[in-house]
């Protein structure tokens, strides 16, 4: 246990800072997750709307610093190319 008050303050703002990143990943997992099913039943039109609200899930990550471009970059392209592969 810390005993440095602004290591005890450091502390307090990581562990909120972990549970605001863990539920934009979930958040995005979920969507992913949306798209993924939506190609599986062959619905291009539901494929395409889960894909835009992934992305922007995906963007806003990338600009609030949980995930770093190249991942944000990678997961939309396996997205688009799932949805791709309807049309």
């Amino acid at each position: 246990m810390a005993n440095i008050k602004s290591q005890i303050k450091r502390n307090r703002t990581n562990e909120l800072a972990r549970e605001r990143n863990k539920s934009a990943k979930s958040a995005i997992r979920t969507a992913a997750k949306k798209v993924r099913v939506a190609v599986e039943a062959k619905d291009l039109a539901a494929a395409e709307a889960a894909l835009l609200n992934a992305f922007r899930l995906i963007d806003k990550s990338v600009s609030d610093g949980v995930q770093h471009k190249n991942t944000a970059s990678r997961q939309k392209g396996e997205l688009q190319r799932l949805v791709n592969s309807l049309k």
